[in-house]
C-alpha cells in the first residue's frame, strides 16, 4: 500500500542513538510532524550504550575536523544540559599518560594540536605531581584536561527524548527501514519488510552502525561516496580487586586514531573499567551486523554472539593496563561489555571525520547522511544537531 496522509510527515530520523535523539530534541516543534524510527526495541541499544561514558575535551583530532570543532562545543553544551536537567554526570578530568621520554614528546605534540582545536587548558604534569593527584599511576609525566569527565548516557538519551516528545516528536521502535523509494516531494519508507510504509518530506540517517545500510537502500553507491563502514569491536574488562583512582587515566592514543588505547575509566558509582581495545569486525561478523534476516530468526542469540566479549584479552589487557598501572594482572581481570564503533577509516588509514551531508547534488534532495559517527559522539550529539538545523533547514 502507499502512505496515507496520516503517515506523512515533515521530518523523520532513522536511528534513535544519542545522536537520532539530540536530533529529534533540536528539530521538533509544535508546527513540524516528526518521527523516529529503531529497529531495535528501545532507543540507545548499540553504540551509544555500549561505550565509556566519556564527555570529552576535544583534543585528539586536526583542527579541520568536524569531529574537532563539534566535540569542542558538545562539551560545553552537554555539561550545560546535564546541570539544567539534573543528568548524572561528573567532570573529574583525564591524564593522558606518557611512561618513557618518546611518548613524553607525545604528550607536547597532543597539547599543541588540542590548542590549535580551541582546547586551551591542557597542562603538562612532572612525575611528582603526576603521583601526588593519582598515586597508583606510574608514569613520565601526563597531560591533564580539566574539562574531560563522565556522564549516564542511559539518563542523558532518556532526557532527550523526553524533550523532544514534548515538542510533539513521536519514536517507533521495532521499527527497520527495509527500502527506501524516492516519491514527488521526499521519500517513502518501507518498514519490516512491507508492514507498513510511511512518507516523510525530509529524511535523516542517523542509523550508526547502520548508517551505510540505510544510504545504500536511499539510492547511494556508497562505495563510490566513500560511505562503506568498517565495524570496530572493542572489548572492556573489570578488575577485581580494583585500583583507586579519581581521574580518567588514558595512555598515548593509537596510531591514526584507531582508537584511544586501553584506557581507565571510572564511572559514576567509582567502578573502574579498562577498555575498549580494537579489532575490525571480519566478514562473517560485518554480515550478522548488517543482515536484517538474521534479526528475524533468532536476535538474542545473534546479538549475544557478536557483542560477547573477545576471549583471551586478559594477558594484552594486562599488559597495556600495567604499563601505568602497576599491579594489574591477568588474574584479577574479568569480562564486562562490549561495543562496536561504526568507523569510515579502514586498517592502516588514516583518521577519518563525521560524514554529515545533505544529498541534493546526488540527485537526494532533502536526504540528511550522518555517517561514521563515532567517538566522540557523546560528547558532541548537541553539536551535531544543532549543526544540522542551521546547514539544512
Amino acid at each position: 500500500m502507499n502512505a496515507t496522509p496520516e503517515m506523512m510527515f515533515d521530518v523523520l530520523i532513522i536511528g534513535a542513538g544519542v545522536v537520532g535523539l539530540a536530533l529529534a530534541r533540536q528539530l521538533a516543534n509544535r508546527d513540524r510532524k516528526l518521527v523516529v524510527l529503531e529497529r531495535n526495541e528501545r532507543f540507545g541499544q548499540e553504540t551509544s550504550s555500549r561505550n565509556s561514558e566519556v564527555i570529552h575535551a576535544g583534543i585528539y583530532y586536526p583542527r579541520e575536523f568536524l569531529k574537532s570543532r563539534l566535540c569542542v562545543e558538545g562539551n560545553g553544551l552537554l555539561y550545560a544540559w546535564c546541570r539544567r536537567h539534573d543528568i548524572p554526570h561528573a567532570r573529574i578530568g583525564k591524564l593522558i599518560v606518557a611512561v618513557n621520554e618518546d611518548e613524553e614528546a607525545e604528550l607536547a605534540r597532543i597539547k599543541a594540536m588540542a590548542a590549535g582545536n580551541g582546547v586551551s587548558d591542557l597542562e603538562i604534569l612532572g612525575k611528582r605531581r603526576l603521583r601526588s593527584l593519582e598515586p597508583a599511576v606510574a608514569a613520565q609525566a601526563a597531560l591533564i584536561s580539566p574539562t574531560s569527565g563522565i556522564v549516564d548516557s542511559h539518563r542523558l538519551m532518556q532526557s532527550l527524548l523526553a524533550a523532544a516528545e514534548t515538542q510533539g516528536a513521536i519514536l517507533s521502535c521495532r521499527a527497520g527501514v527495509t527500502a527506501i523509494h524516492r516519491i514527488a516531494g521526499g521519500y517513502e519508507l518501507e518498514i519490516n519488510h512491507g508492514a507498513y510504509r510511511v512518507a516523510t518530506k525530509i529524511l535523516i540517517n542517523s542509523a550508526g552502525l547502520h548508517a551505510d545500510a540505510v544510504a545504500y537502500r536511499a539510492g547511494i553507491d556508497i562505495d563510490a561516496a566513500g560511505y562503506r563502514l568498517r565495524p570496530c569491536k572493542g572489548n572492556y574488562l573489570r578488575p577485581s580487586p580494583s585500583p583507586s583512582l579519581r581521574h580518567l587515566v588514558y595512555p598515548i592514543p593509537l596510531k591514526n586514531n584507531v582508537g584511544l588505547g586501553i584506557h581507565a575509566t571510572v564511572d559514576l558509582s567509582g567502578r573502574i573499567r579498562f577498555g575498549p581495545d580494537s579489532r575490525y569486525l571480519n566478514g562473517e561478523e560485518i554480515r550478522m551486523l548488517q543482515d536484517g534476516e538474521i534479526a528475524k530468526t533468532n536476535p538474542t542469540a545473534e546479538k549475544a554472539n557478536l557483542y560477547a566479549i573477545d576471549k583471551g584479552r586478559e594477558k594484552d589487557f594486562a599488559a597495556a593496563a600495567g604499563k601505568y598501572l602497576p599491579g594489574i594482572t591477568e588474574a584479577i581481570l574479568f569480562p564486562d561489555m562490549s561495543g562496536i564503533r561504526p568507523k569510515l577509516q579502514g586498517p592502516g588509514e588514516p583518521a577519518a571525520d563525521f560524514l554529515i551531508r545533505e544529498e541534493s547534488d546526488r540527485g537526494f534532495p532533502g536526504l540528511i547522511d550522518l555517517i561514521g559517527i563515532e567517538s566522540p559522539g557523546l560528547t558532541a550529539c548537541l553539536a551535531i544537531a544543532a549543526y544540522v538545523e542551521k546547514n539544512f533547514f
